[in-house]
């Protein structure tokens, strides 16, 4: 299964009162493995960015003031994403100003049914701990030696890591067998296919049987001699 990881840094905290991304970063997941295949880019948001906005990710307006508006990146994004659900940390923010900007251009939205939520699944998983992305990186031993700043690849490659092991850890993509799929319920209500072996029974031939008999039989003062008789 084709999953895309995502995250966003932005001119501040409300599309609606005119703040727009300034950096965008997606990760390829299959089956929860990372493929190496990235969507990633700087925009031009068409307005200053404020000093608060800027002591989080160190994006200044120099430094984007040649890059490409949204609209302009906004077709290479789309065929990164194809039709595939969306990962992203307090989803709703990320999808709110991705759709945001997908609206001023003119398409369509992605819906909610694509949104997956590490927030809501961390939330449900962990109750009363900590949910930032750094807390989380901590439980679950990613490396955060690199992040100094908020930067959109960067987190998503993070959160990628932190995705896998809140929805069960590596061992989920270990199935070595076509078995019939089992549909899980996850905590952020979405499905996930995991692969179910049958158990498989191996009966003791006639000869195993002898040997394990006169091995028995030569143990002195077993304990399950001494068991059976108290």
């Amino acid at each position: 299964m084709r999953e895309i990881v995502f995250d966003t840094e932005t001119t501040g905290l409300s599309f609606p009162g005119g703040d727009r991304i300034v950096e965008i970063g997606c990760v390829e997941l299959h089956n929860r493995v990372m493929t190496g295949r990235t969507f990633h880019a700087y925009m031009n948001p068409g307005r200053p960015m404020p000093i608060e906005a800027f002591n989080v990710h160190g994006l200044s307006d120099r430094f984007l003031s040649d890059k490409p508006a949204f609209h302009e990146v906004v077709e290479d994004l789309l065929e990164f994403l194809g039709d595939s659900p969306l990962v992203a940390h307090n989803a709703s923010f990320d999808f709110g100003f991705l759709n945001g900007e997908l609206g001023l251009c003119g398409r369509p939205h992605c819906g909610p049914d694509r949104m997956i939520d590490t927030l809501s699944i961390a939330r449900v998983k962990h109750p009363g701990a900590k949910h930032t992305l750094d807390a989380l990186c901590s439980r679950y031993g990613v490396d955060l030696s690199q992040r100094t700043l908020h930067g959109a690849l960067l987190d998503a490659q993070l959160l990628a890591q932190v995705y896998v092991e809140l929805t069960g850890g590596r061992q989920i993509t270990l199935g070595l067998a076509e078995d019939a799929p089992v549909m899980r319920e996850t905590p952020a209500e979405h499905s996930t296919r995991v692969h179910v072996r049958p158990a498989r029974l191996f009966a003791a031939s006639d000869t195993e049987l002898a040997r394990h008999a006169a091995f028995l039989s030569g143990i002195e003062e077993p304990l399950w001699g001494s068991a059976a008789s108290g």
